[in-house]
C-alpha cells in the first residue's frame, strides 16, 4: 500500500503589493524588500545581467528607521521584483521564474502536489508574503483532503500587546481552522523585543498551549552574536529551554539546519552543539537541502547524503520530516527531484523514506 506523501514547508500567496484582508499589507512589501537585501541570491541588473549588489537597500523591518527608497516594486511581466539602483532597474531571483505576476495560489500549489505524487501540504507564513488568515483560511477549507496551513503572528508586538496578539492566534485558529504557529525570532529581535522565552511571552505561550498546535521556527541569530553559526546554536539551545518551559508544545524546526554555515569544502560539518539540543522527542527537524545548497550542489545533492544519514541517527528518522520551501525550491529542482532525493536516492531504509516522507508529519500534524 502506498504511504503517504507529506511536504511540511509550502507556501501560498498572492501578488505582493495587493492589498490583503488584514493590518499586515503595508509592512509586506518591506518585509520584501528586506529579504530582497539580505538573501544569498545573486542581484543583477536588468539590462545587461551584469552583477548588481542589493545590501544598500536593506534595514530595520520594524521601526522608525524607513528602508531606502529604492523604488521597490513587482515587475509584473517577470512574475519578480525590481528596485531601482544607481539609476538602473535591478532584480534578483528569489521569487522562481515561473510565477504569474509574482504569485503562487493555492490552485497552483496543488497542481504542483499533483504532478509531484505530494498528498498533504503545510502552508507557511511570513511577513513577505501577500497571506491573509481570511485567505489560508478559505484555501484550507477549499482543500481539506490536501493542505494545513500555519497562522501568522506579529512577532514583536507580543511583548506590548499580548491580549491582541493572542485573540488574532485564537481566531486564526478557532475559526478560520489553522493548524499549526509559525513562529521567527528574528522579527522579534530586529525590533528590539525581549527574549521570547522570557517573561515578556509567557502569556503568550500559555495561549498556544491551551490551543494544543505545534509551533514551528525558523531561527536566525540575534544581536552580540559574534557570527550568524553561533547566533543559529544559541538560538537552538533556546528552544531547547523553551520545551522544558512548556512541557505540552511540540516544535519543529523549519529548513534543516544553516547548512551554508556548516560547509566545509564539499562537505557538511556539523557542530556537537546542534546535535545536542534533539534529547527532546518532542522536536522535530525539516530536511530541506535543495532550498538551501540547491546552488551549491547539483541533483541528487550526493554531498549531503551523509549528514542526512548523521540525522537519522543521531536525530532519528521519527523525528524528521521533508520540508521543501515550494515554489521558491524550484529555483534549483524541480518538486519531484526534491521528493526523490528522499524517496530514491539518498542511503535510507524504506521505513525510514516512509517516516521522512510523511509519517513523522502526519503523527505531528493530527492527519
Amino acid at each position: 500500500m502506498r504511504r503517504m506523501i507529506v511536504d511540511t514547508h509550502v507556501y501560498a500567496f498572492t501578488r505582493p503589493d495587493l492589498p490583503v484582508s488584514d493590518a499586515r499589507t503595508a509592512i509586506r512589501m518591506r518585509a520584501l524588500q528586506r529579504m530582497h537585501a539580505h538573501h544569498h541570491q545573486p542581484a543583477w541588473y536588468t539590462d545587461d545581467r551584469t552583477p548588481a549588489d542589493a545590501q544598500a537597500m536593506g534595514g530595520a523591518l520594524v521601526g522608525a528607521t524607513p528602508l531606502p527608497d529604492v523604488g521597490f516594486r513587482v515587475d509584473e511581466e517577470h512574475g519578480r521584483v525590481a528596485w531601482t539602483q544607481d539609476g538602473r532597474e535591478a532584480t534578483k531571483q528569489i521569487m522562481p521564474p515561473a510565477l504569474h505576476q509574482a504569485a503562487w495560489p493555492a490552485g497552483m500549489l496543488i497542481g504542483a502536489m499533483d504532478h509531484a505524487g505530494v498528498d498533504v501540504a503545510l502552508i507557511h507564513t511570513d511577513h513577505c508574503l501577500a497571506q491573509s488568515v481570511a485567505d489560508l483560511g478559505a484555501w484550507v477549507a477549499r482543500h481539506p483532503d490536501r493542505l494545513r496551513s500555519m497562522a501568522p503572528v506579529d512577532e514583536w508586538r507580543i511583548p506590548a500587546e499580548p491580549d491582541a496578539v493572542i485573540a488574532e492566534l485564537q481566531h486564526a485558529v478557532r475559526v478560520a481552522g489553522l493548524h499549526a504557529l509559525k513562529f521567527i525570532p528574528p522579527y522579534a529581535w530586529d525590533a528590539g523585543s525581549p527574549a521570547w522565552d522570557g517573561p515578556a511571552f509567557d502569556a503568550f505561550w500559555a495561549a498556544v498551549e491551551e490551543l494544543g498546535i505545534p509551533v514551528f521556527f525558523t531561527l536566525g541569530g540575534h544581536p552580540g552574536q559574534a557570527d550568524p553559526l553561533s547566533g543559529y546554536i544559541d538560538e537552538l539551545a533556546r528552544v531547547r529551554r523553551w520545551l522544558d518551559q512548556h512541557p505540552t508544545l511540540r516544535a519543529g524546526l523549519t529548513h534543516g539546519f544553516p547548512y551554508r554555515e556548516l560547509l566545509v569544502g564539499d562537505r557538511l560539518v556539523v557542530p556537537d552543539a546542534i546535535w545536542s539540543v534533539f534529547d527532546a522527542d518532542r522536536l522535530f527537524l525539516e530536511v530541506s537541502f535543495p532550498i538551501r545548497v540547491g546552488d551549491r550542489f547539483d541533483h541528487p545533492w550526493r554531498e549531503v547524503w551523509p549528514v542526512l544519514r548523521e540525522m537519522v541517527e543521531r536525530v532519528g528518522a521519527d523525528q524528521l520530516m521533508w520540508g521543501t520551501d515550494m515554489p521558491f525550491q524550484d529555483r534549483f529542482c524541480t518538486y519531484r527531484q526534491s521528493r526523490d532525493l528522499i524517496g530514491r536516492y539518498a542511503p535510507l531504509s524504506d521505513a525510514e523514506r516512509a517516516a521522512i516522507l510523511g509519517g513523522t508529519a502526519a503523527r505531528l500534524l493530527g492527519i
